[in-house]
């Protein structure tokens, strides 16, 4: 059986036992969560979510992802900007 979650924006197809990434939620380690913004259930297609489908499950870490350099300049200028990024992810095990 799987399903299709919508969160932060993303969509993602899940099924029991399996290890996620998504956008980062208010949400303490080992809490249980559940999703209702569910698109698709096995054969069932919301229009657009399927209506009383959740999907539970448990947050394994809270974290950031590895750092973006984003470098930005202009010829000839002298202009030089040098940024990092770290995005803040939830990781969740569906259950």
């Amino acid at each position: 059986m799987f399903a299709v979650v919508e969160t932060g924006s993303k969509q993602y197809i899940v099924k029991e036992g399996d290890i996620l990434r998504v956008e980062k939620l208010n949400a303490e380690k080992g809490a249980e969560i559940e999703f209702d913004k569910v698109i698709m259930v096995d054969d069932k297609i919301g229009n657009p979510y399927v209506e009383n489908a959740k999907v539970k499950a448990t947050v394994i870490a809270q974290g950031k992802a590895k750092k973006i350099i984003v470098f930005k300049f202009k010829r000839r200028k002298g202009f030089k900007k040098k940024i990092g990024h770290r995005q803040h992810f939830t990781q969740v095990k569906i259950t």
